[in-house]
This record gives structure tokens, C-alpha cells and sequence, in this order.
């Protein structure tokens, strides 16, 4: 696969989980609170499914081309940035699996004021770890094109 194709999915895979981080991160968490006790059950588990379907197939392009970028493109295997990048996007799958995951899991029992602040707030680290991603990866992709403009990114 042509590694400029690659690149572009995986700055806009990258871009569109920074954009809904920070929208879950701002309006969704936060209005967690609003819902009530009484459907707050059904209201967790409707939104864990509705979100798989949005999240689900996104994180793994975001993954997946960062695995065949590492494998094709030995200019940005080179490239300490490129590392950076990797090693934030640990952090997002790490602080998912490790904090999100869990206390989603938890909510499915009823609402819990002190479980739905510990959900806002341990979001912020795949807040901060997918923008730094965003920024790291679009220099990246103006660093390529700056670097072969005829040949583009």
C-alpha cells in the first residue's frame, strides 16, 4: 500500500478522534450529570453501544497505520516525532483500556457522581495525548510535503 495513502488516512483517522475526544470531552461527559438516576442505566448502555459504532472502527485505522507506516516509511521511522506520536498513542489505547473502559463498565450499575468525575477527568489524558498526536502527525505530513513538493506528501 502506497505509504502517502497510509499517511493521509492516518493524519484524518487522527484528526477525527481529536475532534470527538474533545467533544465528548467538553459536552458528552460533563452532561452525563444531566441525565437522571432513574434511566441512567439504559442511557450507559445505549451509549456505550452507540459510541462503539463511531469509535470502533476509527481507533484500529489509527493504529493500523501507524503499525504500516512503522513497517513502510523508513523516513518517519527515523523521525523522533514519529516516535512521539507512537508512544501518545499508547497512552490513548492505555488510558482507555486501563480508566475509560473500566469505569464506563462501572456507570452500567447506575449512576455515581464520583465515577462520572473520575471519567472527566481521566479523559483529559486521551484529550491531551490525542491532540499532541494531531499536531505531531500534521507536521509530519507538511514536513513531507515541504520535503518533496513536486512528488506531494
Amino acid at each position: 500500500m502506497d505509504s502517502r495513502f497510509v499517511l493521509l488516512a492516518h493524519l484524518g483517522a487522527t484528526w477525527f478522534m481529536t475532534g470527538l475526544i474533545w467533544f465528548v470531552q467538553i459536552v458528552h461527559y460533563p452532561l452525563m450529570r444531566m441525565v437522571g438516576r432513574e434511566g441512567f442505566v439504559e442511557y450507559s448502555r445505549r451509549h456505550q453501544a452507540s459510541t462503539s459504532l463511531v469509535v470502533g472502527p476509527l481507533m484500529p485505522v489509527e493504529a493500523l497505520t501507524t503499525v504500516l507506516l512503522l513497517a513502510q516509511d523508513g523516513d518517519l521511522r527515523g523521525s523522533w516525532p514519529f516516535w512521539v506520536s507512537c508512544g501518545l498513542l499508547v497512552v490513548v489505547w492505555g488510558s482507555t483500556a486501563l480508566w475509560q473502559m473500566p469505569i464506563h463498565q462501572q456507570l452500567l450499575s447506575g449512576y455515581d457522581e464520583c465515577r462520572v468525575r473520575a471519567l472527566v477527568r481521566s479523559n483529559w489524558l486521551r484529550t491531551l495525548a490525542w491532540t499532541g498526536r494531531a499536531m505531531i502527525v500534521t507536521y509530519l505530513v507538511f514536513q513531507r510535503m515541504q520535503s518533496a513538493p513536486s512528488q506531494g506528501i
